[in-house]
């Protein structure tokens, strides 16, 4: 027997929770960059048997899936070790409901899982819909008492490590309170979404602002939660910083910090930087043609952003930017180097960078152009 088949052994006397939480562990390990020797072949026993069992916290229709649903499109893939206020990571869910579960309110929990069983198994959609939404706002309430003292944070904060060793959990589970309790109001934004939004034009852009607008008067807490769904049904989520830099004076950093919505560039690093975090996975598995594609389109959104805002090397922006394409770059050096010279790499070549084609530089010289005269215009009008 196998150092895998041992390990294998000793998770099975372990509850489907804890091993559903351990996966999440390992998969937030992988996406930091932690190597582990046979963690891969442990995900794939995790994840075969969430699916053939349905085990597991939030990847199964159970009570915990449905406490969860207003916060299902807001959920992403990727490294939770970012500050943005807009997303939660799918990885928290598991840990954050063992919390619950066992230490914020362990008797409504369990009152709640018995009934929602019941419930499920009867197929009574509008009652499982109610009683989610009751308990709901009882954890919120919870939350809203315990995160309002400092002795309160301090438990939390010590409690959830019983359950991860992410960090950024406590900060999904603000974010979590926030949203539940702006739930109401940010279905009611989202069912005034288009399905998919394929070119995020001068017209989208203005209807989408209104409807930001709008939210932001009843909710300001739920503005980035919004920003998120917004994101999620471009074609390209990278444009939702549309929203700062058509609003903005200037394309100048400085203007575009402080127009509304100047979130949304944080939010575009974001991906930036989760396209990168994939990229080393690809790497790492040998899926060169998928990696291709990653860096392609981490290429693009470094251009986008560069040609939408002037002087961002100037700003913390610029500064993360700066350290992601590095990053990046050295990712790509380490794969190439690996073949020799005569071989060549697909990952080397300038093609990838389709921007510098003699035909999008002039279009950059013209979006320059184009920028400069409303400068002067505004300048002369103001």
């Amino acid at each position: 027997m196998g150092p895998v088949d041992r390990i294998w052994e000793f998770l099975q006397r372990l509850s489907p929770l804890t091993r559903s939480c351990l996966l999440s562990e390992l998969e937030r390990l992988e996406l930091s960059g932690v190597d582990m020797p046979g963690s891969a072949d442990l995900q794939a026993r995790l994840r075969a048997e969430i699916r053939n069992n349905g085990a597991g916290g939030h990847r199964t229709i159970n009570p915990s899936r449905y406490f969860f649903m207003p916060v299902e499109q807001l959920l992403i893939d990727g490294s939770p070790e970012h500050a943005n206020e807009g997303r939660i990571a799918r990885g928290s869910l598991t840990p954050i409901w063992e919390w619950i579960s066992r230490d914020l309110l362990p008797t409504m929990a369990r009152d709640y899982n018995a009934q929602m069983r019941d419930l499920i198994a009867a197929d009574k959609q509008r009652e499982i819909l109610k009683t989610a939404s009751a308990f709901q706002t009882k954890v919120t309430k919870s939350l809203e008492g315990t995160l309002g003292r400092a002795d309160g944070i301090e438990q939390v904060r010590d409690k959830l490590k019983a359950y991860t060793a992410s960090p950024s959990v406590f900060d999904d589970v603000v974010k979590l309170m926030k949203a539940l309790r702006a739930r109401e109001e940010l279905a009611k934004f989202a069912d005034s979404l288009p399905d998919r939004i394929a070119e995020f034009d001068d017209p989208q852009v203005k209807k989408m602002a209104l409807l930001l607008d709008g939210l932001r008067k009843k909710e300001p807490e739920a503005v980035p939660f919004a920003l998120t769904l917004v994101a999620k049904r471009l074609k390209e989520p990278w444009q939702v910083m549309r929203l700062a830099t058509k609003a903005a004076r200037s394309k100048n950093v400085a203007d575009v910090i402080t127009a509304p919505y100047a979130m949304t560039v944080p939010m575009v690093l974001d991906q930036l930087e989760d396209k990168r975090l994939a990229l080393r996975v690809a790497l790492k598995n040998n899926r060169v043609v998928t990696a291709k594609e990653i860096l392609t389109n981490i290429y693009d959104i470094e251009y986008a952003i560069q040609v939408r805002i002037d002087r961002i090397e100037e700003s913390d922006w610029g500064h993360r930017l700066s350290a992601i394409m590095s990053n990046t770059a050295k990712m790509v050096q380490d794969e190439v180097k690996r073949f020799p010279d005569e071989v060549g790499h697909v990952l080397g070549s300038n093609r990838l960078r389709s921007h510098r084609s003699f035909g999008d530089r002039l279009t950059y010289i013209a979006w320059k152009g184009r920028d400069a005269i409303k400068t002067a215009l505004r300048s002369a009008t103001g």
